[in-house]
């Protein structure tokens, strides 16, 4: 069984869809093993926990730190900035970070931990309309 999860985004940050997952893996039902994959290449995937948004805020700011957009003189080595400051950066993060997943489901109900979500991890400035593949194996 598969389907096709749309999230729109405003701009980088995590986006949560872990509720339109669980509802599509109820409907399925049974046990199995959903596997998500996001079809860009310049944001992610990821579990992450879902009570504080301090997580969220966190995670960005570490990724930002890390890769900085390509103005900033440190990314001057790069070649690929003919679609903004923060394309390759994006695509950095995107290699770093899962672009899959795969969860266990038990009785149509997704094994996640207590505190966990899912996540897509844009890494783009602009709005977006991200598609992420999803296969149900029961």
């Amino acid at each position: 069984m598969q389907t096709r999860f749309t999230i729109s985004t405003n701009g980088p940050g995590l986006y949560e869809f872990t509720r339109d997952v669980a509802a599509w893996c109820r409907d399925a039902g049974g046990d199995g093993l959903l596997t998500l994959f996001v079809q860009h290449t310049s944001c992610s995937l990821l579990i992450q926990e879902n009570a504080d948004p301090d997580v969220q805020r966190d995670l960005r700011a570490y990724f930002d730190r890390l890769v900085p957009p390509s103005d900033d003189p440190s990314m001057s080595y790069l070649h690929h900035v003919q679609e903004g400051p923060d394309d390759m950066p994006a695509h950095i993060k995107a290699a770093m970070l899962p672009v899959n997943l795969q969860i266990p489901v038990s009785a149509g109900r997704l094994a996640l931990g207590t505190w966990q979500g899912i996540y897509l991890f844009e890494h783009r400035r602009a709005p977006h309309h991200r598609h992420v593949a999803a296969h149900f194996a029961g």
